[in-house]
């Protein structure tokens, strides 16, 4: 089982990983190893997560998923297929935790009357300056 937050873990058996030739550093070992790793987590079709999660998931990680309801995790950045298979497992962590994470409501605030004849003033004042230069400057 694979704990994203607490009250929420996915089996094992809902991802699946898929191997392919990498890039990046190797040399001639990357052209033989089959190192990048592609982490699929079928989000639609998974008993663990409740409607509103999986629309929470969908809302916020809506350029990872694919039309077909699949979210994508694809690491090459290692040499080693179990090294990208563990950074992909935790970067998928990340994204589903952060996903599920309830925001705080963003309460407006009223800027204060006293800002607002300050600034307005600043900008009368500024005004005035550029006038009386302006008239200094013409008459040379």
């Amino acid at each position: 089982m694979i704990e994203i937050s607490p009250g929420v873990e996915l089996a094992d058996s809902e991802l699946s990983f898929v191997v392919s030739r990498s890039g990046g550093p190797g040399g001639q070992h990357v052209n033989k190893v089959n190192s990048r790793v592609i982490l699929r987590f079928d989000l639609d079709h998974s008993p663990s997560l409740d409607a509103g999660q999986k629309r929470r998931i969908r809302q916020r990680l809506r350029t990872r998923i694919t039309r077909d309801g699949i979210v994508w995790i694809v690491c090459g950045r290692n040499r080693s297929q179990a090294a990208n298979r563990r950074e992909a497992l935790e970067r998928f962590v990340e994204l589903l935790r952060g996903a599920l994470r309830r925001r705080r409501p963003r309460h407006k605030t009223v800027t204060p009357a006293a800002a607002k004849r300050r600034r307005l003033e600043q900008k009368r004042r500024r005004s005035r300056l550029k006038t009386v230069r302006g008239r200094v400057c013409a008459e040379d």
